[in-house]
């Protein structure tokens, strides 16, 4: 008489060759995602977007190695013990191939060593800090955003071009405003030498005193101001800044204050004039762009931000360099990584070899006002390979692992 738990572990043998079998080849292949979509929700939702966007398109075509792809997301909450946390749990409980994504570039390096040490390929999708791939590289480590060294670079003929001398900086004080603090100060001192920076202001993450900041600024009295402040604290900045009167007649630098995230929530108060990096969405007219901008709006009916283009093209980098390794060996896949080329909305990038950053570029431009919004005005497109240090000098910064 067949019993339940006859019945039971009959399925599970089943269910266990079925595993075994052809069949079994066609599960999924699982990608770890991590971020820090309760924190930073702005550009973290359009993020998630572009990769499900990727997801879609990759395994409508057929999926890689003749599987489909799937991704297991979790949130890391911006702690770095968390996403270490995180991170460990994707790899043994969920089983997945390699680990994407990260936020914050603390977060970005937590996760960096984790994969160090357990061997594993991560696609450091946003961190921006330059000891992501620098003074913190590791062989299985690659970053996919354009960093703080090479998006102040493409600022710094702009900066040269308005001949100041008196500099003020403020900056979120954590390793990303950190490590673009230094880049202005070494590039701009070096095409301007007797450069001085009469005022520096440090602001904890989230939580300026943008009243107390704008005036420390004020009774400095730059002559021009450069910031790699974000989100929220830009637009407290943005808005105490003109209310006091202290952008008036003054050039201002900000890293991220061109991206749609950051510049649409400011509407009619956006800083006009300010030079900035971002992405001009509505008027970039490549081929891949415009592919990839039609089928974004077409699923979401909305239009893509910066993270939205960052969350597609990470996705587009695991499954190529899956297709490239032919396997799921991490050995093979570190090895395809490096070198890997990787057809992206802003075209063509590739994971440089040398210290695994990618050359995926930036738009530059200025901030203008028109029907009660900003937009980024009089932009270019700089190519990443032509905002980085000379090769030796990223040699000497690298460790040898």
């Amino acid at each position: 008489m067949l019993t339940r738990n006859h019945l039971l572990s009959g399925a599970a043998a089943l269910a266990a060759l079925a595993l075994a079998g052809p069949a079994g080849a066609q599960a999924p292949i699982k990608l770890g995602e991590l971020n820090s979509y309760k924190v930073f929700p702005a550009f973290l939702e359009p993020y998630k977007k572009g990769w499900e966007l990727a997801v879609e398109e990759v395994n409508a075509a057929g999926g890689v190695l003749g599987r489909k792809i799937e991704v297991v997301s979790r949130d890391d909450n911006g702690n770095p013990g968390e996403a270490v946390r995180v991170a460990e749990e994707l790899l043994s409980r969920e089983g997945v191939a390699m680990l994407i994504g990260t936020f914050p570039s603390n977060v970005g390096l937590a996760v960096s060593d984790f994969a160090k040490q357990r061997k594993v390929l991560f696609i450091a999708a946003e961190p921006l800090t330059d000891k992501m791939v620098w003074d913190a590289g590791n062989a299985y480590t690659f970053r996919l955003r354009t960093s703080t060294y090479m998006q102040t670079a493409m600022l710094i003929p702009d900066a040269v071009k308005v001949n100041k001398k008196r500099w003020a900086i403020v900056y979120p004080n954590y390793e990303y405003g950190q490590s673009a603090t230094a880049a202005f100060k070494k590039l701009l001192k070096a095409k301007q030498p007797d450069v001085e920076f009469v005022a520096e202001q440090a602001t904890p993450l989230g939580k300026i005193d943008a009243g107390a900041v704008t005036q420390a600024l004020a009774d400095a009295k730059p002559e021009a101001i450069f910031s790699s402040l974000f989100g929220p604290d830009l637009a407290k900045f943005v808005r105490e800044g003109q209310q006091r009167g202290i952008f008036k007649g003054i050039p201002v630098f900000n890293l991220l204050a061109g991206e749609p995230e950051y510049l649409d929530p400011l509407k009619e108060e956006a800083p006009e004039g300010w030079y900035v990096t971002g992405y001009p969405w509505s008027e970039i007219k490549t081929p891949e762009h415009t592919k990839f901008l039609n089928a974004y709006q077409a699923k979401y009916k909305d239009y893509p931000r910066l993270g939205s283009v960052v969350g597609y093209a990470a996705i587009m980098s695991a499954v190529e360099a899956i297709r490239k390794a032919g396997s799921l060996d991490q050995d093979k896949l570190i090895a395809a990584a490096a070198g890997l080329k990787v057809l992206t909305p802003f075209g063509m990038i590739e994971y440089r070899a040398l210290d695994h950053q990618s050359t995926m570029g930036a738009y530059v431009g200025r901030i203008g006002v028109k029907d009660g919004k900003g937009y980024m005005k009089d932009w270019r497109f700089v190519e990443g390979s032509d905002a980085l240090p000379p090769d030796d000098e990223v040699r000497r910064m690298r460790p040898k692992n």
